[in-house]
């Protein structure tokens, strides 16, 4: 078995996937889709972050890959429908960085507050400037949090030790964590607060949410964060909004086109602003996440592949497996129509086979059957169940004719 890891994923990724025996290949760079459908030939496993995409088309030039993992919080850069529809399992990292954006986002507050980055230019080119003019203590301040998912309602708690009264909004119906105020919709929040700080998904229908319009509805003198998705923010409108003096500063991690490697050069309205924090896109970008990104990734293809556990993919029913201790565990995903496990049932009844567990779980169209017979299947039997109809795909573990 191969995997194919890009963009720089930490090697203790490749350490615990070479340690089950599976060759690994690595590259620094992203790749467009012709250069990932070449790069996979032989592949079972990808690995990639945010930058390459795993579109349909590359599915279906590779019907031998069994698995990817976004070694990111975001999956919107991989076709989620079409890899289940490939039964390819699709893992990601929703915890491991998220301390890690939340302190660059209250360290850009405090940066913003304070003028820092116009202060260290300065400073730079050797003018002296101390004044207090336009610096503010972030205490006592207002945060508005757009998406309280794992990163905003962390970045909730931060603020408020810091002693900022925090308010925040989101679609979905979020439990408020210490003090903060929920609001019930984006305009109530925009006309409270003086920081806002965006933290949504990359669902087609954030792109744009902070337009023209919305930065209009922000307090005059405002400061704006976006660590979140290139997309969400229209940089264009921005720009206009700085430039007027509507909003004071803004600090921007995330682009909507991005360098596809280290050295590229790098092109943004944004550039050349004053108060304004430009970064590539380095929010979950420090060592200690990149580690808890590479093992925890690396970690599920790792149990997929030895249990069959799909717990925490993001595209298929979650079952969480126990290693397999004896006999035979058949791994059937399928389409998830009727009578699917009595068929399935049927043929290892008629073998013989001695069921002694079995687990299914179903989400949407796919269906996900995990079956464990102490006795072993005869081979015959697996590829009868290979043939059925709904079958996607089986997946044996253990030797599978034991009689």
């Amino acid at each position: 078995m191969k995997a194919l890891l890009l963009e720089n994923i930490h090697p203790d990724a490749t350490r615990i996937l070479e340690g089950e025996g599976i060759e690994v290949e690595t590259r620094k760079g992203a790749l467009d889709e012709d250069e990932l459908i070449a790069a996979l030939d032989g592949v079972q496993l990808l690995g990639i972050r945010s930058k390459t995409r795993l579109t349909r088309r590359v599915l279906e030039a590779h019907p031998q890959l069994i698995a990817a993992g976004a070694f990111s919080i975001g999956t919107n850069q991989i076709d989620l429908e079409a890899a289940a529809e490939h039964s390819v399992v699709v893992f990601n990292a929703p915890y491991s960085n998220t301390r890690s954006v939340v302190e660059l986002a209250i360290g850009e507050i405090i940066a913003m507050a304070r003028h820092l980055g116009d202060h260290n230019r300065m400073m730079h080119d050797g003018v002296w400037n101390k004044t207090a003019k336009g610096s503010h203590e972030v205490r006592g301040r207002t945060l508005g949090i757009v998406g309280y998912g794992n990163v905003g309602s962390q970045l909730s708690v931060l603020a408020e030790a810091l002693g900022m009264h925090v308010y925040f909004y989101d679609v979905v119906d979020r439990m408020a964590i210490g003090n903060a105020v929920r609001c019930r919709t984006l305009e109530e929040l925009l006309e409270t607060v003086e920081t806002v700080s965006i933290h949504v998904d990359g669902r087609p229908e954030n792109a744009n949410l902070f337009d023209r319009e919305t930065i209009a509805m922000m307090r005059p003198r405002s400061l704006l964060i976006n660590l979140s998705r290139g997309h969400v923010v229209d940089h264009e409108a921005l720009r206009e909004a700085i430039e007027s003096g509507h909003i004071a500063g803004a600090a921007v991690d995330v682009f909507p086109n991005e360098p596809k490697k280290m050295g590229d050069p790098f092109e943004s309205v944004l550039r050349g602003l004053d108060n304004v924090i430009l970064t590539p896109h380095i929010g979950g970008s420090t060592a200690e996440a990149q580690e808890g990104i590479g093992r925890f990734v690396a970690g599920k293809f790792r149990d997929y592949l030895s249990s069959g556990s799909t717990y925490m993919s993001v595209n298929l029913p979650e079952i969480q497996l126990a290693p397999v201790s004896d006999g035979v565990r058949l791994l059937h995903l399928h389409r998830n129509e009727p009578n699917v496990l009595a068929r399935v049932n049927t043929l290892l009844g008629a073998a013989g086979a001695n069921i002694d567990s079995q687990q299914l779980a179903t989400s949407g169209n796919i269906g996900y059957a995990v079956t464990d017979c102490s006795n072993g299947v005869p081979s015959e039997v697996i590829d009868q169940l290979r043939d059925l109809d709904a079958t996607m795909r089986l997946t044996v573990l253990g030797g599978a004719d034991r009689r």
